[in-house]
C-alpha cells in the first residue's frame, strides 16, 4: 500500500509554528493526520473542535482527501474581528489621514 507523507502544521502565537511530519495510507483523509500527530498531547488545552483548518492556506473540512506533500494548518480563534478592527484603526486615524486616501489627489488649478 503506498503511503504519503504530510505535515501537521500549528501557531499557538505569533512567529511560533510547530511542526509534525507524518506519514499516513493513500487516500487519507485531513483527520485522521490530525490523530496522527502529536498536536493532542503537544497542546492539551487546544479544543480542535472549534479550530479552522486549512491545505496550503485554503480552507479544508476535516473529510478533506490528503495528497502527498499537503500542509494541514491548524488554525486558531481569532481574538478580534478584522472587521472591527479596521473600523476603530479607521475612527484613531480620522477620516482624512488614513487608508486609501492619506495622500490625497492633487487638484488642478489650486
Amino acid at each position: 500500500m503506498a503511503a504519503i507523507r504530510v505535515t501537521v502544521v500549528h501557531s499557538s502565537a505569533p512567529r511560533e509554528v510547530l511542526e509534525w511530519p507524518v506519514t499516513l495510507p493513500d487516500g487519507a483523509i485531513l483527520r485522521e493526520a490530525l490523530d496522527a500527530s502529536p498536536l493532542a498531547q503537544a497542546l492539551p488545552g487546544l479544543d480542535i473542535r472549534a479550530a479552522g483548518f486549512g491545505i496550503w492556506g485554503r480552507k479544508a473540512s476535516v473529510d478533506q482527501v490528503l495528497r502527498d506533500g499537503d500542509r494541514v494548518e491548524v488554525y486558531r480563534p481569532l481574538q478580534v474581528d478584522p472587521k472591527l478592527a479596521r473600523r476603530e484603526r479607521f475612527a484613531r486615524q480620522g477620516g482624512r489621514t488614513g487608508g486609501l486616501f492619506a495622500r490625497g489627489r492633487k487638484r488642478r488649478g489650486r
